[in-house]
């Protein structure tokens, strides 16, 4: 209908401007026909990628966690570590598996960016937290990784001072900055353990055992098989072997 208007009205426009505009009248034509056919198909063509911002931006306002099934069997393996991970967690720790699973998302995000392995970044987390991102201890460590805030004032400014403690990106990239600088400085995962935890005074490192323990639990939910056989039950590994980045 819109096409047969546009037509009528060329028609009119020739005929009133007389016999010496009739050649033109079927270039005209085609001219106002490709013009809307260009304004039908590119809206069709834009709406689609608006479409997927639209769900990726509503996932995102509801705190929904977000996948990265189409972008190759890569990441769609790495969404399925993560959803193992939250739902052994989630289990665990009777904590909301959509949380868990940004949490571990986050974890990762940091471990790659730092130099950390995720798994120990997260039994950190659970040895801390128990994964509550509003965590306060009487000695003033706040958050899922329990950072004390007026002894890394110099780490939280990049994210806006001391207040940005209790958000959990922050939170576990300033946390897993604070371990890796311990590692470096001691030499030892199991020293930057006890000194995360302000106890290296402990000679029984009970706070290394707990994480390296929970550590070890989380490997066993994401394998890999080929890293250790499932048969091999015996005494867990040297926690050297556990400390190595995945």
């Amino acid at each position: 209908m819109y096409a047969k208007s546009v037509h009528d009205r060329l028609q009119k426009l020739l005929r009133h401007a007389g016999t010496r505009a009739r050649p033109l009248r079927a270039s005209l034509v085609v001219l106002a026909l490709f013009s809307l056919v260009a304004l039908l198909v590119l809206p069709l063509r834009s709406a689609e990628p608006e479409a997927d911002v639209a769900v990726s931006l509503h996932a995102a306002e509801a705190g929904q966690p977000t996948t990265n099934a189409a972008h190759g069997p890569a990441a769609q393996a790495e969404d399925s570590r993560y959803q193992a991970l939250a739902e052994f967690l989630a289990r665990k720790y009777k904590v909301s598996e959509r949380v868990i699973f940004n949490i571990v998302t986050m974890a990762h995000h940091a471990g790659r960016q730092i130099g950390i392995d995720p798994l120990l970044i997260i039994a950190v987390m659970a040895v801390e937290s128990r994964f509550n991102p509003i965590a306060e201890s009487i000695a003033g460590a706040k958050g899922l990784m329990q950072v004390i805030p007026r002894f890394h004032t110099d780490k939280l400014s990049d994210f806006g001072g001391e207040a940005s403690v209790f958000d959990p990106q922050t939170n576990i990239l300033v946390g897993t900055q604070i371990l890796k600088e311990y590692i470096v400085r001691t030499g030892s995962v199991n020293a930057a353990l006890q000194m995360y935890a302000g106890a290296l005074n402990d000679v029984e490192v009970s706070y290394t055992t707990k994480v390296m323990n929970e550590k070890q639990r989380l490997q066993q939910v994401v394998g890999p098989a080929a890293a250790r056989p499932v048969v091999d039950k015996r005494p867990k590994r040297d926690s050297a072997a556990d400390a190595a980045p995945i």
